[in-house]
């Protein structure tokens, strides 16, 4: 299906891939991993020749279609949703239009014009509609949403609908960049049912551990500027990159020790007159040895033990009857929740159910109409969403934050703590003010473990995180001793910390005293999301 053969790319003079090579073959389930910037959507863009290599090739089957779902949509006019997700929003035009200059140019017998035709053929199916409806009733919409302006809705309500419409295509291959970002809980068992029920191959980039451990088959890992094949998902994968690395770092040690000892008797005879020939035939062997290089170990976890919370009370916060509705929309009417101490609660739901508005009121950081909303005993709170550029220092170096932030941490330990966040080397000298959106928010993440309270409210505080930063966030949060409420749509972000799960839709809070595993057995989720893919 897609052969790329010993490609080389640099970009702003740095290399990122050189005679890399891999293969999608049909059916596969391929996850392309490696850190930040190591060359994943650079790759992804030579694919779909959005970007040229600088050396080798691509090869792809001539009828080969692709469906590429990018990590930010498209600019919005005034398409609705049914529009987008039909391809009736001009990208149906704009094939057309394609088609036939290529037909005036005489090339009807390229891969160009293959996949072009193929794309017009899907769109124009009379059982397209029917198709897109069915992907967006899957990702979340309801009926009344698909004649409503894109504008009107959120970035991520768009992006659902430009994969809704990759989908009804059935391309044979889905090339998917960070496809979890926008989707809730219940989207993502949708979407997940689907694609393992789907037939063509996927070639996929995800920081979501869960999601790959699912469906991922094959692990192409950017390593060295080259292309590193595993077979299994991503956790078998991790397992077998640490096991080459140590094999490959004893033989570095054992061919260092054969060095080191031919050296030395080198040294010692080359003047001996007996032993010169033998130091001579040492001296060959060493020229001509293919010298190993030192492997470099994979990036490690972080671990510290953070400050201990002060304890709070049984009781940590109360609600109740609260009633909290915005204009006409009524959220929660009458609403009555406690949480305890020790508590760890995994809020889920569809997103606009009112998952964020719930934090919000417990943190006391929004007003609502009527009710009472008691805190308990000693309770401290703390509370993270993706807005807190406000509470940093602009002329403060990012360890200068974290330093004041510490209890009784040393500047070397605070620059561990930043290095598992994504802030390496020079980085920590960088004055907030300059910081990206998404470097604030790891930044704020850092002080909040440094010195935290003893209720943390987090809204997805794993937005903006690679998989080593996540896995670190759940030790430091695993360890923590206080109470937590969360949102977040990382499935093993809720496994490994939700010991109970609120599930709120429609205005209706339920709740499970159980994990994640034990919410989907109780609720029927996942049975749903099968039902669903059948309908």
């Amino acid at each position: 299906m897609l052969n790329l053969r010993k490609i080389s790319k640099s970009v702003g003079g740095r290399t990122l891939l050189k005679d890399a090579s891999f293969t999608v073959n049909y059916s596969d389930f391929i996850a392309l991993v490696g850190p930040n910037g190591a060359g994943k959507s650079t790759l992804f863009n030579i694919i779909l020749s959005r970007d040229s290599a600088d050396a080798g090739e691509v090869q792809r089957d001539e009828w080969t279609t692709l469906g590429f779902l990018p990590q930010e949509g498209e600019a919005i006019g005034a398409e609705t949703v049914l529009e987008i997700a039909t391809g009736k929003a001009g990208l149906l035009e704009a094939i057309e239009q394609k088609l036939q200059e290529l037909e005036g140019s005489g090339q009807i017998e390229c891969a160009e014009y293959y996949e072009a035709q193929s794309k017009f053929d899907a769109l124009s199916d009379p059982g397209l509609e029917a198709k897109s409806k069915k992907m967006l009733r899957g990702l979340g919409y309801k009926e009344s949403d698909f004649d409503r302006a894109a504008k009107e809705m959120s970035g991520g309500w768009v992006m659902r609908a430009h994969l809704a419409r990759i989908l009804a295509m059935e391309p044979d291959l889905l090339m998917l960049d960070e496809p979890t970002n926008h989707l809730d809980l219940e989207a993502l068992l949708w979407f997940q049912q689907y694609l393992s029920n789907f037939t063509g191959a996927v070639l996929l980039i995800s920081h979501d551990r869960s999601f790959m451990d699912d469906l991922v088959k094959v692990v192409y890992d950017i390593e060295d500027k080259n292309l590193i094949s595993y077979k299994g998902n991503y956790s078998e994968f991790e397992k077998e990159k640490e096991k080459r690395f140590e094999q490959r770092l004893q033989a570095w040690k054992n061919q260092q020790k054969e060095i080191e000892k031919n050296q030395e008797f080198i040294d010692r005879f080359r003047s001996v007159a007996s032993k010169a020939a033998q130091a001579q035939s040492r001296q060959r062997q060493l020229d001509k040895m293919e010298k190993l290089e030192q492997p470099k170990p994979t990036r490690k976890l972080f671990k510290i033990q953070f400050p201990e919370p002060t304890r709070s009370g049984q009781r940590v916060v109360s609600l109740k009857g609260v009633n909290m509705a915005y204009g006409e929309n009524v959220i929660y009417n009458n609403l009555n929740v406690d949480i305890e101490r020790g508590d760890r609660i995994a809020l889920v739901g569809p997103n606009g159910a009112g998952k964020s508005t719930l934090i919000k009121i417990m943190a006391g950081e929004l007003e609502f109409q009527s009710g009472e909303r008691d805190l308990g005993h000693n309770c401290r709170i703390g509370y993270f969403s993706q807005h807190r550029a406000a509470t940093l220092d602009p002329e403060k170096s990012v360890l200068d934050e974290c330093v004041d932030a510490a209890v009784d941490l040393t500047s070397d330990e605070c620059r561990g703590v930043l290095g598992s966040f994504l802030f390496r080397k020079e980085d920590v000298f960088k004055k907030t003010k300059v910081l990206s959106g998404g470097e604030k928010s790891r930044l704020n993440l850092v002080k909040f473990l440094l010195n935290p309270p003893n209720l943390l409210l987090m809204d997805e505080p794993t937005t903006h995180l690679d998989m080593i930063s996540i896995d670190a966030l759940i030790i430091a949060l695993s360890n923590y001793g206080g109470s937590l409420v969360f949102i977040s749509h990382d499935v093993n972000f809720i496994k490994k910390l939700g010991n109970n799960v609120w599930h709120i839709k429609d205005g209706n809070l339920t709740k499970y005293a159980g994990d994640y595993d034990y919410y989907l057995e109780k609720s029927g989720g996942l049975t749903d999301a099968r039902a669903a893919i059948t309908k």
